[in-house]
């Protein structure tokens, strides 16, 4: 096997085959080797009689297109050549006049049961830009495997219901995964980038104002570490886990490896008017790096927790796995080991 710049493991064998031997119903190809060029037609041609896993192959290439899967396209595998080959792409934000973050999306889904493989999803629009999400996801029991997720402010946007991540890279700055899920990230890349001037970076921002939620963002097996441009700052720029979104927020950390660029005290609040402090659980168990040293954590953090309580947060217990995560053939790690 071979490492990509970007650090992926690409096993030498066809795309088709890592999808267990799955042949793709439709196939996009930008040089017309496939039923269409673009992203959007492929979707498009999704039949809503549809049983079983619609598949959907796109080759190598970049697709600079707006993607929005409907709530009513249920079941799709979306899988590429590669995070560095299969590349679709986008530069949208609130400052270029989108209304809300959600219409700044690059590829959202809003349906049950998607999965995404061997893909990268990016919104360039930059630092200063604002809000510029890469990828949007509000659909039950949405995975995805061997994808790079890039971008700067609010770049993976978990909105709603089951999510599950895994050998991921994710990269941004100021909240750049965040929304009110049932979200676990495994054995993932998340990546700081440097932010714009007098800005501060912050990887999660998770929250509801439900009260009795099971929400939140699961960080397990990843390791957090700066990109080579904030590298030469990484002690300057301030850089924190997470803060709280909304009133009842939830962020957790498990087994994961932290570089010195985290803050010691490790979550920042909301904003000086609404801290929503009173009701978050932000918890770590096992962590390892110079950034995991929680001696100096906040003192309205849950700060180390124990083996019991850390393993409610695994995949079984956080997600129900164990009826719907096998059946996509992604690798997870069932408990708290690797």
């Amino acid at each position: 096997m071979v490492v990509t710049q970007h650090g992926f493991l690409n096993l030498i064998i066809s795309s088709r085959l890592s999808t267990d031997g799955v042949l793709p119903n439709v196939t996009v190809a930008k040089d017309g080797s496939g039923q269409f060029k673009t992203v959007t037609e492929a979707i498009n041609s999704y039949p809503f009689e549809n049983q079983g896993k619609f598949v959907i192959y796109v080759k190598a290439g970049i697709y600079n297109e707006y993607i929005i899967i409907a709530n009513n396209k249920n079941n799709i595998l979306l899988y590429g050549d590669g995070p560095t080959k299969t590349i679709i792409t986008g530069s949208k934000s609130l400052n270029k006049g989108a209304r809300k973050p959600k219409d700044t999306a690059t590829f959202s889904t809003l349906a049950k049961d998607f999965t995404g493989k061997s893909i990268t999803f990016e919104n360039t629009a930059g630092h200063e830009a604002g809000p510029a999400v890469a990828l949007y996801v509000k659909g039950d029991r949405s995975v995805f495997f061997d994808c790079g997720i890039y971008g700067y402010q609010d770049t993976l946007y978990v909105h709603k219901f089951r999510q599950f991540y895994r050998n991921c890279e994710i990269s941004g700055t100021i909240d750049f995964i965040f929304g009110h899920s049932t979200t676990l990230i495994q054995n993932s890349k998340i990546i700081v980038r440097k932010p714009g001037s007098n800005h501060r970076n912050i990887v999660v921002a998770n929250g509801t104002n439900e009260t009795n939620a099971v929400t939140g963002i699961v960080f397990q097996n990843c390791s957090i570490m700066p990109d080579n441009e904030l590298y030469p700052n990484r002690l300057t720029v301030k850089t924190y886990l997470a803060r709280p979104w909304k009133p009842f927020s939830r962020a957790v950390f498990i087994n994961n490896f932290m570089g010195d660029l985290i803050q010691p005290d490790g979550y920042s609040i909301w904003g000086p008017n609404e801290t929503h402090i009173a009701n978050c659980y932000f918890a770590e168990f096992g962590s390892t790096g110079p950034g995991a040293n929680s001696q100096s954590r906040v003192k309205w953090s849950k700060d180390l927790i124990s083996k019991d309580e850390a393993t409610k947060f695994t995949v079984q217990p956080w997600l129900q796995a164990n009826t719907w995560l096998p059946a996509t053939g992604i690798p997870f790690s069932p408990g708290l080991e690797a």
